[in-house]
């Protein structure tokens, strides 16, 4: 697989199109990249409920899918993934300056969303406060990105039944022991130090791609895609 991603236009080219499909699937990466940051930031930056950035993050994305105001992002003024955390923050404003809550069901399109699982995660990872929202926004982005892309490599690797490069990835790069080598690895599963080097370079590259489209897709621009990838995996990109 190239360490490249394909050429795709960005969210905002696909949420402007006329072609509804094209719309939808914007809307679909949209959500997939953004509900667990934007969950999160809720529950650490606002301290809201559980229950109530639940039903703020349903109804967020909902109007965002029909009022179609995420297409409205004007590039000179800030990173795609500020935009949506400045529209998060208006949106709760204005719900609570209604003085009325949010409720599940009515207009919301309810989205399966795994609130549970991300709970989880604020918890493992001890998220209990986020002073500055940008920096906290940003950090769950990324950790979103990478667990997506992650996923994809497990699915792709055991598809094809190379488990011992899944496992070398878990050890080595995922969850490393603090004695962790790639001798003691090679000795561990019976290969040479140089295939344990070349299966994980397989793994990384798998990764590093995936991780690289699924910017791509959730990106308001391509020069924005192409300075994330920059900051990110220090690669200059097409």
């Amino acid at each position: 697989m190239s360490p490249f991603p394909p050429t795709r236009n960005s969210v905002i080219e696909r949420m402007r199109s006329p072609d509804a499909s094209a719309r939808r699937e914007a809307f679909g990466d949209l959500v997939e990249g953004y509900w667990k940051p934007v969950y999160k930031y809720l529950r650490a930056h606002w301290r809201v409920s559980d229950d109530e950035a639940q039903e703020t993050t349903q109804a967020f994305f909902s109007a965002a899918f029909q009022k179609e105001w995420l297409a409205r992002y004007e590039p000179d003024a800030a990173r795609f993934r500020t935009f949506v955390r400045l529209c998060a923050d208006r949106f709760l404003m204005n719900a609570r300056q209604s003085a009325s809550r949010l409720k599940r069901g009515g207009e919301v399109q309810m989205l399966p969303l795994d609130f549970a699982g991300a709970e989880a995660e604020m918890v493992r990872h001890g998220m209990t406060a986020a002073a500055d929202g940008e920096a906290f926004f940003r950090r769950e982005f990324v950790r979103t990105l990478f667990d997506r892309a992650v996923g994809e490599v497990r699915r792709e690797f055991a598809d094809s039944g190379r488990h011992v490069h899944l496992a070398l990835f878990e050890r080595y790069d995922l969850d490393p022991a603090d004695d962790v080598s790639y001798a003691a690895l090679a000795r561990e599963f019976g290969l040479t130090e140089a295939k344990v080097t070349n299966y994980l370079a397989q793994v990384r590259r798998s990764f590093r791609a995936r991780a690289l489209d699924a910017l791509r897709s959730l990106s308001g621009t391509d020069e924005e895609f192409r300075r994330d990838a920059r900051e990110l995996f220090g690669l200059e990109v097409e």
